[in-house]
This record gives structure tokens, sequence and C-alpha cells, in this order.
């Protein structure tokens, strides 16, 4: 681990211990290894850090020594960047620790693990209104990437047999698939790995830095296999129109007879969007939405390790991407990208739908929901800040006047008046802040959030609108209105802070601050080594 430019950590370290006067060979402490004073009681040998120790060490200890490390991690409930659910019960708890050794891919040693999958992807396809949750197909993934994979998959391998059928080549030019460049990175992972053209189409403040529908057709031609639509940007929590989207492309389907299908990125929104605001036309109502993926790790508040992807009907899933396995004495089917997978994750996921059911799944939907819309107010009230989310407005009405809400009786608590979103806060520096401040750099609100425990992430919007900085809150299940108070609290306090002229604060912040080298370790994947940035979103999500 590297300090600076020409210091080395371990180097350091290593000439800074004590050394033994006995020995006329002596070579230093040796680097490679970690000692744990207090593991000495149990009779703890250092531990070497990159290679396994030629002699392990007994059960009790292990776990001191790893748990004290793993301390110096964020704290899982204050880390608002992620939309990954970090708590459950302790009755689910108890449920995934039980079933933690079971193998999902073993349908016939754990027959009734795979009928709890089943059941789960029958919710799924009535919640989204399948026209037969009887005859939607779907399964179980590591998360949503997974899924969008299999989702892209499958409208590729349609594209190619309509093409072969017509006696057109598939080769050339080839398959394309249409996305905005607000999308998640994920998603042009399944173009990049899976030889599929990704054409972003740019996003602007017009756009409500989101899919731009009318410029999307621009990109869309008989070779499109289908368009990425995303409920729920990971930037600012928009939903993209997808019924928009469907009826341009029923239009463009009239003019030219070309079908262009439209996979639903749910990962959020997904478990949102149907509890919150069941009226809103985004699933398979719609009869171009072919496929849905989501993260039930996400707002379907499991714990990290399962997603979901489902199929309208049978058709759309080709017969070529499901797998006849004869294994363990069973004829077995399965169509994701790995064979075996955890069952515990999706045991989690079933006992959510029983344990919660539609009024509680809303109930927490509403509360987060409501949460946000308190944060991005109080954001906006400050002064400080410009709020880029819509979750705090009104239908129709931004920037309605607070006197004007009373006079015509608006309730604010009703979702049904907000714009349809993600339970999560996009927020900037306002311009009159900038323009009094114009030494000072947002990152600094990162950094000195985090010196408080929390984890809020700086970084830059969507190609075309780069030179924009935001920070993100995702507002979860367990960021209650006591902790968005201390949220608050601390926001306008490190902001107050870092604008007075005479705080160490803001010379910090205020100073050029170009980036240290990064830590380098043994097998560590350096700079360098991939290519270059797209600009599709690629933070932790």
């Amino acid at each position: 681990m590297a300090l600076s430019k020409h210091i080395n950590a371990d180097r350091l370290l290593q000439e800074a211990r004590d050394h033994k006067a006995h020995s006329h060979h002596f070579t230093g402490h040796d680097k490679s290894k970690t000692t744990h004073a207090y593991g000495a009681r149990y009779g703890t040998d250092p531990i070497p850090k990159y290679q396994i120790p030629s002699k392990g060490t007994d059960a009790d200890s292990a776990y001191q020594i790893i748990h004290d490390e793993l301390a110096l991690d964020g704290s899982p409930l204050l880390n608002l960047a992620s939309f990954v659910h970090t708590w459950m019960p302790p009755q689910a708890d108890k449920l995934m620790a039980e079933n933690i050794s079971k193998n999902l891919i073993d349908q016939d040693e754990y027959p009734m693990t795979q009928i709890l999958h089943t059941r789960c992807i029958s919710m799924l396809a009535e919640l989204w209104h399948a026209p037969s949750s009887k005859q939607a197909i779907g399964t179980a993934t590591t998360g949503s990437s997974e899924a969008i994979q299999l989702g892209g998959l499958a409208m590729k391998r349609i594209w190619q047999e309509k093409r072969k059928a017509a006696g057109k080549s598939i080769h050339e030019p080839g398959p394309n698939i249409v996305m905005g460049a607000n999308a998640q990175v994920a998603l042009e992972k399944f173009a990049r790995y899976f030889e599929v053209e990704c054409r972003l189409v740019p996003v602007s403040v017009e756009s409500k830095y989101r899919l731009d529908t009318k410029k999307a057709m621009e990109f869309v031609d008989e070779n499109t296999i289908g368009i990425f639509v995303i409920l729920g940007s990971t930037y600012t929590g928009h939903y993209e129109p997808v019924k928009e989207m469907s009826d341009l492309l029923d239009e463009y389907e009239k003019k030219t007879g070309h079908s262009v299908p439209i996979h639903v990125d749910g990962a959020s929104g997904a478990f949102i969007a149907p509890f919150a605001t069941p009226k809103l036309e985004w699933d398979f109502r719609l009869p171009r939405v072919v496929s849905i993926n989501t993260s039930g790790h996400k707002f379907g508040l499991s714990y990290v390790g399962v997603g979901w992807v489902v199929w309208r009907d049978k058709a759309h899933l080709p017969k070529d991407l499901i797998f006849e396995l004869h294994y363990l004495g069973s004829v077995e089917y399965s169509f994701s990208l790995n064979f075996s997978r955890p069952a515990h994750p999706i045991i989690a996921q079933y006992f959510n739908f029983i344990h919660l059911g539609f009024e509680g799944f809303r109930a927490v939907a509403l509360s987060d929901l409501k949460n946000a819309r308190l944060l991005a107010r109080a954001l906006d009230k400050s002064g400080y800040y410009t709020v880029l989310s819509e979750v705090h407005q009104l239908v129709n009405q931004p920037g309605l006047l607070e006197n004007t809400k009373k006079a015509v009786g608006i309730d604010e608590e009703d979702v049904e008046n907000y714009a349809p979103s993600l339970p999560v806060v996009a927020f900037r520096f306002s311009d009159k802040f900038k323009q009094e401040h114009p030494d000072l750099q947002q990152k600094w609100i990162q950094t000195l959030l985090r010196a408080k425990g929390w984890i809020v992430p700086n970084y830059e919007l969507a190609p075309g609108l780069e030179s924009i900085e935001i920070l993100r809150v995702v507002v979860r299940e367990n960021m209650t209105e006591a902790l968005m108070d201390r949220l608050v609290t601390d926001i306008i306090e490190v902001t107050e802070d870092i604008a007075k002229t005479n705080s160490p604060m803001h010379a910090l912040a205020s100073s050029s601050n170009p980036r240290g080298s990064a830590r380098k370790h043994d097998g560590h994947i350096g700079e360098g080594s991939g290519r270059a940035r797209s600009g599709t979103y690629q933070k932790t999500c």
C-alpha cells in the first residue's frame, strides 16, 4: 500500500519495527505477514497476507482476527451510496443460516427449495401483470447484472432467428442495442461481452437526466435487437418513460414492419413502482415489454445475492438458451450464466413475500419515498443545494409555492401527487452557493461526511453532462426519519464549515487535491488494465 508516490507503507513499517540485536543475518520483519497482539493469547503466529499459511490456527482466533480487520469497513447502515439492502428480521437470518449449505441447482436433492423458487417467479409475474402467471417463465440470478445478460441474450437470439428466416446476415452489419447514456455499466457489459453494438443515447437536463425517447428512435434500425429502458436511473432515481418508448416503437413498426422489443431494467424500480404507484404503466401490460429484471437484494428487501428475470411467456425465451441437464440422478433445466448458486437468498426472498405481503411492501416503499421527500425539501430549502431528483416534485406542478399548496388543498402525503420515482435524492451546490464560493470543491462534502460515518458519493453525471457533479443519497428501509434528521444536520454543518473562509476545512476544500497513487497489492487489477470508461454508470450500486 503506497502512502505517496515515493513512500511505501510496507517498507516503512518494516524499517520502523524493533530489531533483534543477537542476529548477524537479520533480515527484518516479514512484511508479507501481519501480527495481532492479543491474538497471541491463543498462541497465534503472524498470519501471511498473500499466501495460505503452512499451519492453520484455531477457529476462535481466526474469527477474532478477521472480525477485527473487518471493523475497518464502513457501516452498512450509514452507506447511503448503495441500493443494496442491509437488514432483515432475525427470523429471516435464522432461515438463511439453516439453509446456507444448499445449492439451488441441485433440484433433485432440494425439491422444496426449487418449489419456493418457482413460487417467487409466479408471484413476480403476477405482480408485473404478465398475461398469465402460469405461462410466464423466469429464473433467479445472482443479481440484476446476470439478469440483464439473460434478457439481452434472449432478444439477440430472437433477432438472429428472424434474420436467418428472412435469409439475411446476422453478422453484417450485426446486432445493436439502444439504451440511455445514464445506463448502469451492467447494461453495457451485456453489449460488450456478447458482441452487440451498444448505442448510447445522450441524456440532457431537458430529458431529466434519463433516456430521451425521441432521440432514442434516431438510433433504432432493423438490426436493433431491443431497447433497455431503465425503471429507476442509478444517477438521479428518475423512471424512464416505458410507455412513451413503447408507443413510439409501435408507430415505428407500423411504418417499417420492424418489431423492436423492450427489456425493462427494473433493478430498483420493479420493487417500488408496483407497490407505490400501481397505476403507472411500465410492465407486461405493455405488449412490447418482453422481459423484466429486478434485484431482490435492493428494494426486494433481501440480503445481497438474489436477482430475478421474468419473460412475459415462453415464446420470448428461445429454447436453445435452455439447457437440459442429466445431473445427480434426474433431468434438470437451466438457463442461467452460472451453474451452482446458493439457495438461501431465494428463501429469503420468499420469506419477504409471505411475511410482508403487498401491504407490507407498499408501507416500506411509501415510507422510503416520504423520507426521501423530507431530505430533498430540506436540501432545497437550505439554499446551499439544488436537488436534481424529482421525488419531491408535484406532478405537472414543479416548484409550486407552499401557500399555493395549502390553498388548493394538496395532500402532501399522497404519493400519487408526486412524479413517480425511486427514493433517491441527487443534489449539487446551488448556483448561488457556487457563485459565493467559487473556490470550493463539492467532492469535499463526501469526504467530510465520511469522517462522520456517512457514505455519500460525489460523481459526474452521464456523458453530455459530465460537467455536473452530484451527491446522491439512496433512502432504504433502515434510513429512518431519526437518522434523516441527523444526516441533514451533518450535511448543513459540514457545508457551513467549509464555507467559512477562516476555517481549516475551507482551506482544504478550496485547494487542489490531485489523486494519490492507487493502492497496489499482488493480484489486484491496476490502472490501465481495463478499457477506457465509456461513461455509463460504473459506481457501486
